[in-house]
């Protein structure tokens, strides 16, 4: 069936109109009978009930089923001719409008659709961030820097499109290329002066990207993940390279590359004259002595080229100091004047990025969105950190975690292990199964853990049930303690054979803490309705 239809599209309120012919110039595109090339398009779009009066349908190939498909009911919508390859052609029929057919068409799809919105993005101070972890956070940081230097903003990301403070639920991290230069065009026509987005593999390696002027592009870091997409590590890097490498369609102006593990080093040293940030070594921007945390918060210094500022996080763990310092860097590059960049980042809180529940409990609860191993180390080493330096350093943590299902399975195993590893309590739960067995999931979770010595990890419980797993945490924790619910994040819902269904670790998490806070018996700090897991 077609995909779903995104009731928030945007669209500039004025479009332009391009002629037939010039679709066909642009597209090196063919048709098979006569056309009528002074036609006027006044969009594009690859989703048929997405589709607007004026539109060219992209009928492209696909994974499961080629788009030509539902070419006619684009057609029924308004679509005044339709773009696809001869076998999409074939498999359209008559449809009563033109047929451009082209080999390959996603490959000119970006192009085309830049060209049909007017190029829009470059008449936009475009910040492009990629890596693995980080890119969310260092976006919002970066937006907050551009704004506070006087530049009337956007943003793209995996949490939201925001506007002018319209805010727009994402469905990818990048949008595809018809839905991204719409966006571009809406923002031109609203004012706005510089965009920030997240750049995923994906929209890099699937053109979602292609077409896009980006001024400046960040990079953070590469650990391992998506490689059930990319067929080994080499591959993801060659993706993410693609935003930098000059040869690249899509390669940014000015690069800006944290250094700090071996992948951002590589990258940095295949460039010419890129700004290198890092948090432990020689760079062009670095921290200047040591980070001073209170509380939940961080104060660093940033230095730069000729440039020294103070900046303060609401967000804590050592990688936070990396997004933060990156950010600034990228405001830099972007031509905000650090020392009013800087100041803003201050302000700024990230949806399910190591968030707080409060309701009043005698311990520290927080929802954080790693669902990675390397992530899953970093959020669990700063929790460590925080217990360490508590006025009483005899607190305890507790780790929920589970694994998306339909994705990289090699990190299973490994994201396991470091909750076993980091956890005094590690409870393995369901995350998004999507089409796979949870317990399947779960067990390949479980593996990682076989070799890790008793002496090693902490106690492992396995409580499928999601909600179960976070209400057995909260029983679980005493004062001082931390409860960790990590993988989802912002996410509002638990995808099970292919439905959706409302969950928010959020919500349950608060839930959770207000039966525990409500409840007139006397529990013990360590029952559980869940049997121990033993792990041999």
């Amino acid at each position: 069936m077609p995909a779903q239809s995104n009731q928030h599209a945007l669209r500039p309120t004025h479009p332009r109109s391009t002629s037939l012919s010039t679709v066909l110039e642009l597209t090196g595109a063919s048709t098979p009978g006569p056309a009528p090339t002074d036609l006027l398009v006044t969009g594009i779009e690859q989703r048929s009930n997405a589709v607007r009066p004026g539109d060219l349908f992209a009928a492209l190939p696909g994974a499961q089923a080629h788009g030509a498909r539902f070419a006619r009911d684009a057609v029924d919508r308004g679509a005044v001719a339709v773009f696809t390859d001869a076998a999409g052609a074939e498999l359209a029929g008559e449809l009563g409008v033109p047929v451009l057919v082209r080999e390959q068409p996603r490959s000119v799809l970006g192009e085309l659709s830049a060209a049909l919105y007017g190029n829009p993005s470059q008449r936009l101070r475009i910040v492009g961030i990629t890596g693995t972890s980080g890119k969310t956070t260092t976006a919002y940081l970066v937006e907050a820097g551009l704004a506070a230097g006087g530049l009337s903003t956007a943003l793209i990301g995996t949490i939201e499109t925001r506007i002018g403070g319209r805010r727009v639920p994402s469905a990818l991290t990048t949008p595809e290329a018809p839905q991204l230069h719409a966006m571009f065009a809406l923002m031109v026509e609203q004012g706005v002066d510089a965009v920030v987005m997240e750049v995923s593999s994906h929209a890099l390696a699937l053109g979602r990207v292609d077409g896009v002027r980006f001024a400046v592009g960040g990079f953070t870091n590469l650990s391992q993940d998506h490689l059930d997409f990319h067929a080994d590590f080499e591959d993801y890097f060659a993706a993410k390279r693609m935003l930098f490498e000059p040869e690249s369609p899509v390669a940014a102006r000015t690069a800006v590359i944290c250094v700090d593990d071996q992948w951002g080093q590589r990258l940095a040293d295949g460039l010419v004259g890129p700004t290198t940030v890092s948090t432990n070594g020689s760079a062009d921007w670095y921290v200047e002595g040591p980070v001073a945390v209170h509380g939940g918060e961080q104060d660093f210094t940033a230095v730069g080229p000729d440039v020294s500022v103070d900046v303060r996080l609401r967000l804590p763990g050592s990688y936070n100091i990396a997004n933060g310092l990156l950010a600034v860097a990228l405001c830099a590059a972007a031509g905000v004047d650090p020392a009013i960049a800087g100041p803003a980042l201050a302000a700024v809180d990230v949806p399910g990025r190591m968030q707080r529940v409060e309701c009043g409990q005698d311990f520290l609860a927080i929802v954080d969105y790693a669902h990675k191993p390397a992530a899953v180390e970093s959020v669990i080493a700063t929790l460590r950190g925080y217990l360490a330096t508590a006025a009483e350093p005899t607190g305890r943590l507790a780790v929920v975690l589970g694994a998306g299902g339909d994705r990289d399975a090699g990190k299973r195993p490994l994201m396991g292990a470091a909750a076993a590893r980091g956890a005094d309590l590690a409870i393995i739960t369901d995350d998004n199964p999507r089409s796979e067995d949870p317990a399947a999931i779960r067990a390949a979770m479980r593996a990682g853990i076989q070799d890790i010595p008793a002496e090693e990890r902490g106690e492992i419980r396995e409580i499928g049930d999601r909600a179960e797993a976070i209400a057995a945490a909260v029983d679980w924790a005493r004062p001082g303690d931390v409860v960790l619910v990590a993988g989802k994040g912002h996410e509002a819902g638990q995808e099970i054979k292919g439905v959706k269904h409302p969950f928010d670790d959020r919500d349950v998490l608060a839930a959770a803490l207000e039966r525990s806070l409500g409840s007139d018996t006397q529990r013990s700090p360590d029952s559980s309705d869940a049997e121990d897991l033993t792990v041999s």
